[in-house]
């Protein structure tokens, strides 16, 4: 998981990309966040990134930050200041309900189990078992907001060695360990509304979980072919 920061003022993001360095970091390795639809201020949101990829960029750069800087003295504060939070159960609904409206959280569901299935052309998420994220949702009346970073899982090449040993990602044709310099496009789409529920049911989070799949599918199908799938690419769930 990643820690997560509400999404409620651009201004600091705004001066780190005027930065020097920002530009030439951008020149070599793009990132960019497309909104698809306006986020109400009279609701909270949970969004939901895929997938996780080598180093999950698409979510650090637009969204995120890990939460083991949540360790480290004086950097937890100053990362505090700025609206972030770890991914601990209690600080997403701390942050969900009991600071009003017009917030969102951000996770990275599918994990590091989901970067051993990353590599260039494969679109595959690991969900299936993680149901976590649907139940906090259904508890806080958050909606669900999915996300598609494409261009993640082309960031490195990674080879799958055999059962039972390491399985590590490589790069060729790159700086050292540096990312190819593929664009990564971080598609975020449309609010799936999630009603309040004190203690849902399993019947619940699984219905309200098989929409969260519809909704992510859609985003996906409507946006590959405009960066980097054919338009025959499917999203694979598992």
């Amino acid at each position: 998981m990643i820690g997560t920061p509400t999404v409620k003022d651009g201004r600091r993001s705004a001066w780190v990309r005027n930065w020097t360095l920002w530009k030439y970091f951008q020149s070599y390795f793009p990132v960019k966040l497309v909104k698809t639809h306006d986020l109400s201020p009279k609701h909270n949101y949970i969004i939901l990134c895929h997938p996780h990829g080598i180093l999950s960029y698409g979510a650090f750069i637009n969204f995120a930050t890990l939460e083991g800087i949540f360790w480290i003295p004086f950097v937890r504060d100053y990362v505090m200041s700025m609206g972030i939070c770890p991914v601990s159960e209690s600080a997403l609904m701390y942050k969900l309900t009991q600071q009003g409206s017009g917030n969102a959280v951000v996770i990275v569901p599918g994990g590091a189990s989901e970067s051993l299935l990353c590599r260039p052309g494969v679109s595959t998420v690991l969900l299936n078992k993680r149901k976590g994220f649907v139940k906090l949702a259904l508890k806080t009346g958050a909606y669900l907001v999915p996300s598609y970073s494409f261009g993640e899982n082309e960031a490195y090449n990674q080879e799958t060695f055999p059962e039972g040993t390491w399985l590590r990602g490589l790069t060729r044709g790159s700086w050292g360990f540096l990312p190819f310099n593929h664009p990564i496009t971080t598609v975020v789409g449309e609010p799936l509304p999630v009603p309040k529920i004190f203690d849902p049911d399993k019947d619940t989070v699984a219905k309200y979980f098989e929409l969260y799949i519809s909704a992510l599918r859609k985003l996906f199908d409507q946006h590959k072919a405009e960066y980097g799938f054919s338009k025959t690419q499917e999203l694979t769930i598992i």
